[in-house]
């Protein structure tokens, strides 16, 4: 494939405006290796992406005329002025193939809490090295009329101020623009039901509780437990109406929901009493399967089990988990599975280590052990750099690429199914989720992007 077919790199200068560089190509990162993107491996940047200066990083492409990775230390139109690495955080639905690459310079900030995938110019447009795992639209920003969500939201937290959840969701979707929470303001698809301000993880990556004074929480964690009526109240109404109507525990904004099991199975119970409509799911670790069997009984339809990697150094090392292990994530799945309920990955991907030969070992077993039915390849949202470098990562094997990854599973489990969302279970939604997408539009060129 000729360097001229390829994306050329994109870079930022002082003041964060983004300049695409033909002379070298797009590189992107693998486990802390730079790599050539070959054909199927980039796609035009998504509406609702957004992009990101990475401050003391410097670009990293490929010279097709010497034909080696080459690090950018100046501007190559401005002799003297510095220069940034620029990466993208992809919309919704969308996985990462390759992570930006750069070098970093001594004494660099932390990056905050959001995924950093390799960005570069095509043809006239910005591209990604991403692919669209789920075709469900859901979160798709051209969806979202904020001047609706806001009316709804106001109108329904003046309607029930009494009601602690309604007025947290009215919070998450006003300040934060959390796209469950918004969706669950237009009543349609999938509302979210935060109800634990404890959790039994402490996870490097966590986006609402930190530890760390150099790096922020990207949303408040909700600070009370919901009563099963308030949580009801916000449930039963959506489980009645919506389209595609999920309702789902275990948020961004809190922390594990199955410290709550007594709270959240006399609220399935409530639903179930009002409706047989909609999914009732739960995002979870997975650390007590004992708490998913008393749900399940309750009526709960599905679980979502995160994890970061199926090898037990590097999950503990990023979990770093608190009275359970990685085997009880598989005795979880195992549970709602042998009642015929419905159960995810929730897989945190990095380029690198999730497609290693020995992590896909490991994954396999898993599934075959369990018959989960689907992946939900999401990117994990931390800085690449340390999250290797915290969890001791050590290359082992060849790399097989992530689209070679998903293909070699697909063999392997032809049930497994491939995603981003939480699937509503009603037989008319779980029709229309494999579908073709019906509109593509091309992003805008930006001139100035913000540091992150």
């Amino acid at each position: 494939m000729k360097s001229s077919e390829r994306p050329c790199l994109v870079y930022a200068d002082s003041q964060g405006n983004i300049f695409d560089w033909p002379e070298w190509e797009m590189a992107g990162n693998s486990g802390g290796e730079p790599q050539r993107l070959v054909s199927g491996e980039w796609m035009p940047l998504p509406p609702g992406s957004e992009l990101f200066v990475l401050p003391g990083r410097l670009p990293v492409g490929y010279d097709p005329r010497q034909r080696q990775f080459a690090v950018m230390d100046h501007d190559p139109n401005q002799r003297g002025q510095i220069v940034q690495a620029v990466a993208a955080f992809v919309a919704p639905a969308h996985t990462q193939i390759y992570t930006a690459a750069y070098r970093s310079l001594p004494h660099r900030p932390l990056l905050p809490l959001f995924a950093y995938t390799a960005l570069g110019w095509y043809r006239g447009e910005f591209v990604v090295s991403a692919v669209r795992v789920d075709p469900n639209e859901r979160q798709d920003s051209r969806h979202f009329d904020q001047d609706r969500i806001d009316r709804n939201a106001q109108r329904r937290m003046a309607a029930q101020r009494g009601n602690r959840l309604v007025q947290h969701l009215g919070r998450c979707a006003l300040s934060y623009g959390c796209p469950a929470a918004r969706n669950y303001f237009l009543d349609r698809w999938e509302a979210p039901l935060p109800a634990s301000p404890v959790c039994n993880s402490r996870c490097l990556g966590c986006i609402s509780l930190q530890e760390r004074s150099d790096l922020c929480a990207t949303q408040d964690r909700i600070t009370f437990v919901p009563s099963p009526q308030e949580i009801a109240d916000v449930a039963v109404p959506h489980l009645s109406r919506a389209p595609g109507a999920v309702v789902s525990f275990g948020q961004g904004c809190e922390g594990e929901p199955l410290l709550q099991a007594a709270t959240l199975e006399q609220a399935i119970r409530l639903m179930r009493t009002a409706t047989s409509r909609g999914t009732i799911h739960c995002n979870t670790n997975g650390s007590l399967p004992q708490a998913i069997e008393k749900l399940r009984g309750a009526g709960l339809d599905s679980i979502r089990v995160s994890i970061n990697s199926f090898r037990p150094d590097y999950y503990n090392a990023y979990y770093r988990p608190h009275g359970y292990r990685l085997d009880d994530l598989r005795r979880s799945i195992q549970a709602i599975k042998a009642d015929g309920g419905y159960a995810s990955i929730n897989y945190l991907v990095m380029p690198g280590l999730t497609d290693e030969e020995a992590e896909l070992a490991a994954l396999s077993s898993f599934i075959a052990d369990t018959g989960v039915d689907l992946i939900q390849m999401r990117n994990l949202n931390i800085d690449p750099e340390w999250y290797l470098q915290s969890i001791g990562y050590q290359p082992k094997g060849p790399k097989l690429g992530m689209l070679v990854l998903m293909e070699r599973l697909r063999r392997v489990f032809p049930h497994l199914r491939f995603g981003y969302f939480n699937p509503c279970l009603e037989p008319e939604a779980r029709s229309t989720e494999t579908q073709p997408l019906r509109h593509r539009s091309k992003p805008r060129k930006p001139r100035r992007k913000r540091k992150p």
